[in-house]
């Protein structure tokens, strides 16, 4: 999965005269800047998640949908890109615990230009990573996609650090047997050792070895 080219900062609030302000400021630094005035123009033009880089900055307060129902709306839909918000004095304790639900930053208004470009330069940081996290999750489980149902069980216990003897103890076959379907998983997977398909599995999956 190749990095994207194509990078988006999202700026959505009511305010307009406080948006553009916004976006003058990050496209004179550089940064591609899409407005929006509500949740819901944005809504009726991203009904899938973009492909590009980038982060959205949110308003947390807007009329009929607010930043945080945004937010949870977008998680819902699989997007990945960091989320900055934007909050008035007494919305500080919303934006706590938009972060705590995967928000990337909140900026308390009125802000010091330089935090704001700080915290998109972070978001995009932390948006490229995380793309990138995606696109070795979707390598190793399409790796191991091509193993078989039994090959499956073999692998999660080898990569648990289970000799042979023990693999057929617990799965009910012989030792034979348990090293022929290891030999095939590390073909099928590419991978040279128990420790490799570790990292491997673990990247498919976090859970995967519990």
């Amino acid at each position: 999965m190749s990095e994207p080219q194509n990078l988006s900062i999202y700026l959505i609030d009511d305010d307009a005269a406080f948006r553009r302000s916004l976006a003058f400021l990050l496209e004179s630094v550089g940064w591609p800047v899409v407005e929006y005035d509500s949740a819901a123009a944005f809504l009726s033009q991203h009904a899938v998640p973009p492909e590009n880089l980038g982060c959205l900055l949110l308003d947390i307060r807007m009329p009929v949908m607010s930043g945080l129902a945004l937010q949870q709306q977008l998680r819902w839909m699989g997007w990945e890109l960091s989320v900055i918000f934007m909050t008035g004095h007494g919305d500080v304790e919303l934006a706590v615990e938009a972060m705590k639900t995967g928000a990337c930053d909140f900026l308390e208004k009125p802000f010091k230009d330089q935090a704001l470009l700080d915290a998109v330069d972070l978001a995009v940081r932390k948006s490229r990573e995380a793309f990138r996290h995606a696109g070795r999750r979707a390598q190793a489980r399409a790796a191991l996609d091509r193993l078989s149902p039994r090959e499956c069980e073999v692998a999660r216990l080898v990569a648990l650090g289970q000799p042979n003897k023990q693999v057929a103890r617990e799965l009910g076959i012989s030792e034979k047997t348990v090293h022929v379907h290891r030999q095939h998983v590390m073909e099928k997977t590419g991978v040279g050792s128990a420790a490799e398909l570790t990292r491997l599995m673990l990247a498919a999956d976090a859970a995967a070895l519990d």
